[in-house]
Order: structure tokens, then C-alpha cells, then sequence
């Protein structure tokens, strides 16, 4: 009996907290404008809280508790809880050298080495990692080196989630996660029709890829081009029809490690220096002998920037293995088993009980992950009153302006005054954030699972409520 009525107490709490922000904090307008996009009479599988960050009070919820799959909405609690485990000046050092004629490349679990977005931001290259290698050995009078070495072991040997779907791991969304990483794992395809044939060409160019071709040369508009991998680790099947140029298509490719030593030693060999040996993965200790050469370095802030705005999924799973790696005595075996329980203990420290999260990756590409609203409101109240609040806002995507929400929010009154992540798995769709508004931000969190969620229209619809609802009142005087 106890029980049945502390039961019906936390419905009546809840009851009387809706109506309390239903009449007082919370405008009626602002229910009004958002039950028409949500229409809770026809939808019910999804979930809102709106927060005031100023005074911590919540605005607007329903169904704040319910713990729904999250999709990309996943980030914002790896990328939030990476900030609290490694602080916002940690940087990913890679670190190349020599050890008795070999050269050594110990991986930092960087997932942005080599990656296009971010090398466009510093004016670099194509290639350049490889190049300032290759320079920093001609600077030494080195003209032949033995064997490669490269040491991954900042990460485990799991390079491959459980979770992720097998046939989808050739897609550049489920890339492996290695200790080194190099151009997000991923090559780029283009076909060309040639008239009778149709030439594909490789970015980065490179031998550790083979390929075999089906693509037909057609007069007509084509299908476009794909591919599928074989038994045979790096052997893709292109298949499609051109009719001039397709392309390019990012494709995940097996064993990055090897991946980046084999395009090493190929700019090697462009750059007169000869590797006669091997290549190796392995564990590397300076006990060995080590003379540094290079030591290649990327902001945290770069990972976190790429992992919100544009949804990279590496990004976010490094991040996952590298808090757990942080934490280790000898910084090495970041595993998503260590990440999980980090990503839980962040929680717990904000006050989320464990019936609100089920943690399973970092990206939120895995259906096993679950999040309430509730927390991604309380993770993100956090952040506003902590002291990463700006580098945190700036890392999500802007509507009307960048990232994934640049082709959405471009009316005047809404473009550049929505900053959010958003999600997207088949069925599920998540979007969170904040609302610039004329009277201060607003904290919100939306997310929608299963046939009676809501429409990628009705959750922005949910933002541009939040804007409407707080502009400033016309000036009278004019």
C-alpha cells in the first residue's frame, strides 16, 4: 500500500509541476505554438524539455523521462563528457621517430589526421603529414629507412562496434575506429565515362586498395556508382552506370593502421627515400630507443567541432576510447567497454539516474544507446554553467549557416539563432541545442522514435516556436 501511494504522489508532483509551468513560467503562446507542430493527440513517441538556463527552471516538457534511442544526439554526451575527462586544452599528439634504422609512428588515436574538412581550415595540403615526414628525414641526412613500425595501442584491437550493421561498414558513417587513423579512414571513388570505359580513380592514390569494376558507360542518365567489399581484406567491387562523372564516394576501407603505412611508404618512395624493410603493427616502447622526428598535433576542439557540427561518427567513437584511455595508468587500451562506464560516471556526477541512459557507442549509430530529453538538458545546462559553454555552443551546427542544419532555419528571424545537434537513424530523429532568442537563450531537447514520432518539420518546428515565442515586442515609439 506504501508503495501504490508514493506512486500516486510522483503523478500528482508531476501533474501539478506541468500545470505550475504551464500557467507561470512557461506562456500559454509557447504550449500553444508547440503542441500544433507536435500535436500530442495523434503523436506519442517522442519527448521535449525546454529549459531557462539563467534560473535553471523548466519551461516546457513532455514526456521528459521517457528513455528513447538518441541517434546523433549521442555526441553531444561523448564530445560533453570528453571535455570533462581530457579539459579543453588536451591536444592529439602523433608522434613520429627513429629507433635503430626503423621508423616509428606512434598513434594518438587522432581521428582527424589527414581529414579534408579540417586541412582546408589550416590551408594544408593533400598529404602534407606525410610530406613533413618525409622532409624531417631529408633534414637528417636519411636517405633509407628499415622497417615501418606503427603502434596503435592507445586503443584496443576492437576497431569494428558490435552494434554497427555489417553491411554497412564499407559506408564512410561506420569507418573502423583505430589507434591511427588517417584521412577518416575512408578513400574516395570517382568514376569518369570515357566512351566505351569508364576510368575510376582513388583519393588518396595507393596500392593497399584493389578494385574490380562493374561500372557501365551509358548515354543516358545513369544510376550513379557504389560498392561492397570481398573476403579479401581492401578488395572493393565498384559497381553503377556513368554517364560522364560520378563521384566522389567516400568508402570506409579495412585496417587503417596499414592503410597509413602503406601511403607512407609510398610518398617515401616519390621522395627518394627507401623503406627496405617491413611494415609493422606492434607495440613500441622507448626503452627501445627513440629519436623524435615529427610530432603531429590536433586540437580537442577540432575532434569536438567535427563530431557536432558536421556528425562525424570517428570523431565521436575516439573520443569514447580516448577518455577511457586517459584514465588508464599507462594511457593505452581505450576500449568502448572503459567508455561506457566513463560516459556513465559523467552522468551520474550530473545527478542522471541510470534509468534515464543506456550507453552502447559514442556516435549514436548503435539502436542499443537510449537518452531522455531530461538529460540532454540537464548535460547541456551543465556545459552553459561551466566554463566550455561558448567552445561548446560553437562546436554545434548553426541553422541557416553550417553544418547539419545549414539548409534548414533561413528565414531572416531564424538564421544563425539555432545551434544544435541533430540526429538521424532510420525511424529516429533527435535534434538539441539552443535558441538564441531576443530575451536570452533556451535550452531544448527533442526526441522522436517509431511511426508516432514526429516529422523532421515539427522538431524544427519545436525550435522556431522557442524563437517566436521569446522576440523581442515591436518599439511602439517607432
Amino acid at each position: 500500500m506504501l508503495q501504490d501511494v508514493g506512486v500516486s504522489m510522483n503523478k500528482c508532483m508531476a501533474v501539478i509541476l506541468l500545470v505550475a509551468g504551464s500557467c507561470g513560467l512557461a506562456p500559454a503562446a509557447l504550449t500553444q505554438r508547440i503542441e500544433k507542430v507536435a500535436n500530442p493527440q495523434k503523436m506519442s513517441g517522442y519527448s521535449i524539455n525546454i529549459v531557462e538556463p539563467e534560473s535553471g527552471a523548466v519551461i516546457y516538457s513532455y514526456d521528459a523521462h521517457k528513455p528513447l534511442i538518441p541517434a546523433s544526439n549521442m555526441k553531444l554526451v561523448s564530445t560533453a563528457a570528453a571535455l570533462k575527462y581530457l579539459g579543453a586544452s588536451f591536444e592529439y599528439k602523433t608522434r613520429v621517430g627513429l629507433s635503430n634504422g626503423t621508423l616509428v609512428v606512434i598513434g594518438s588515436g587522432d581521428p582527424i589526421l589527414g581529414d579534408k574538412g579540417t586541412d582546408s581550415k589550416y590551408d594544408r595540403q593533400s598529404g602534407w603529414v606525410f610530406e613533413k615526414i618525409a622532409q624531417a628525414l631529408r633534414e637528417q641526412g636519411v636517405a633509407e629507412v628499415n622497417d615501418i613500425v606503427i603502434d596503435t595501442t592507445v586503443f584496443d584491437d576492437n576497431r569494428v562496434h558490435p552494434s554497427w550493421k555489417p553491411e554497412e561498414l564499407n559506408r564512410s558513417y561506420a569507418a573502423e575506429v583505430c589507434g591511427l587513423n588517417y584521412s577518416l579512414n575512408c578513400i574516395e571513388l570517382t568514376a569518369t565515362n570515357l566512351g566505351s570505359t569508364v576510368a575510376l580513380h582513388v583519393e588518396p592514390t595507393t596500392s593497399f586498395i584493389e578494385m574490380t569494376s562493374q561500372v557501365k558507360a551509358v548515354s543516358t542518365n545513369g544510376r550513379g556508382i557504389g560498392s561492397y567489399r570481398t573476403v579479401q581484406p581492401n578488395k572493393i567491387v565498384v559497381f553503377g552506370e556513368v554517364k560522364s562523372k560520378e563521384g566522389p564516394v567516400k568508402v570506409a576501407i579495412e585496417k587503417p593502421a596499414a592503410f597509413f603505412g602503406f601511403l607512407l611508404a609510398e610518398h617515401l618512395a616519390r621522395s627518394g627515400i627507401t623503406a627496405r624493410g617491413k611494415l609493422i603493427e606492434r607495440t613500441f616502447s622507448e626503452s627501445e630507443g627513440f629519436t623524435p622526428l615529427v610530432e603531429l598535433v590536433t586540437p580537442l576542439t577540432d575532434v569536438i567541432n567535427r563530431a557536432n557540427t558536421d556528425s562525424l561518427n570517428l570523431a565521436a567513437e575516439a573520443l569514447f576510447k580516448t577518455i577511457d584511455a586517459h584514465g588508464n595508468p599507462d594511457g593505452k587500451n581505450g576500449s568502448w567497454a572503459g567508455g561506457r562506464e566513463m560516459v556513465a560516471r559523467y552522468l551520474a556526477g550530473l545527478g542522471i539516474s541510470a534509468e534515464e541512459f543506456k550507453i552502447d557507442d559514442g556516435c549514436g549509430l548503435s539502436r542499443e544507446n537510449r537518452l531522455t530529453t531530461h538529460l540532454i538538458s540537464r548535460l547541456l545546462l551543465d556545459q552553459y554553467r561551466g566554463g566550455n559553454w561558448e567552445l561548446f555552443r560553437v562546436s554545434l551546427a548553426v541553422g541557416g549557416e553550417e553544418g547539419t542544419i545549414d539548409r534548414y532555419f533561413n528565414e531572416p528571424k531564424y538564421r544563425g539563432k539555432i545551434h544544435a545537434k541533430t540526429g538521424y537513424i532510420s525511424g529516429v530523429r533527435a535534434f538539441s541545442g539552443v535558441c538564441l532568442t531576443d530575451r536570452g537563450p533556451y535550452l531544448f531537447s527533442v526526441i522522436s522514435n517509431g511511426p508516432k514520432g514526429l516529422s523532421r518539420d515539427a522538431i524544427n518546428g519545436v525550435a522556431k516556436a522557442i524563437i517566436d515565442e521569446y522576440m523581442a515586442a515591436p518599439d511602439s515609439a517607432k
